[in-house]
């Protein structure tokens, strides 16, 4: 994820807010696109993680269940079907880009139950088209989505592939990460604690790069 100061904002103003860029990732860049789904979620962790042992060693440690809840989801689908993802990640930016940032996490946060606790693929097009027609509350029946999402060309790959690249190249190999203002990872699932020291010194120093993301992903709708 890539926060930005929102251009009308002054940067040392205690109110800050910020524009939000997700981001693609890939948890599995090599799972085959055009298979519906590949596993479970469960069967790809155990297989990450060296058998059962490691799969419930994991999940103790990182408290994600608890971790959950925190955030309003109290029930992770641990058998949601695993895919691979790029109709998904092309679809939030090309919403990002034609309805706007709050469309897009609107979307995204949709996208979040219809994956994680409805156990759904991201790979889906007929999913993602319903999906996105009763988040917008599109009038064309989801004809300009479907079109988006089957069109053989694939509009917004290279930028996917190309923000790909760039999250590696910033030493981001794993997520959740959040690049602030262009300049500070935070990495992991962080508290809003761990936010605070970043804010306060953008507050006071103005300290922000470019938003190298919006750049890359080609969002407009971010300066």
């Amino acid at each position: 994820m890539s926060l930005w100061p929102a251009s009308n904002q002054n940067i040392h103003d205690p109110s800050l807010d910020f524009k939000i860029i997700r981001v693609p990732f890939f948890l599995e860049p090599d799972y085959d696109e055009k298979k519906p789904f590949i596993e479970t979620n469960r069967d790809r962790l155990v297989r990450k993680w060296g058998g059962e042992e490691g799969w419930r060693e994991q999940k103790k440690r990182h408290d994600l269940k608890g971790r959950g809840e925190a955030a309003g989801i109290p029930h992770f689908n641990n058998r949601r079907l695993a895919s691979n993802t790029m109709k998904s990640h092309r679809l939030v930016q090309h919403v990002g880009k034609k309805y706007g940032l709050v469309q897009s996490e609107q979307l995204y946060d949709r996208l979040n139950t219809y994956h994680f606790v409805e156990g759904k693929a991201l790979n889906d097009v007929d999913g993602l088209v319903e999906l996105t027609i009763d988040v917008l509350s599109l009038q064309d029946g989801g004809e300009e989505i479907r079109s988006f999402l089957e069109d053989k060309l694939e509009p917004g790959r290279k930028e996917i592939e190309a923000a790909y690249k760039l999250t590696h190249a910033l030493g981001i190999h794993s997520i959740p990460n959040f690049v602030v203002g262009g300049k500070f990872i935070v990495s992991g699932a962080a508290s809003p604690d761990d936010f605070i020291d970043v804010f306060e010194k953008i507050q006071r120093d103005g300290a922000c790069d470019e938003p190298c993301f919006a750049k890359v992903l080609g969002v407009r709708d971010f300066a």
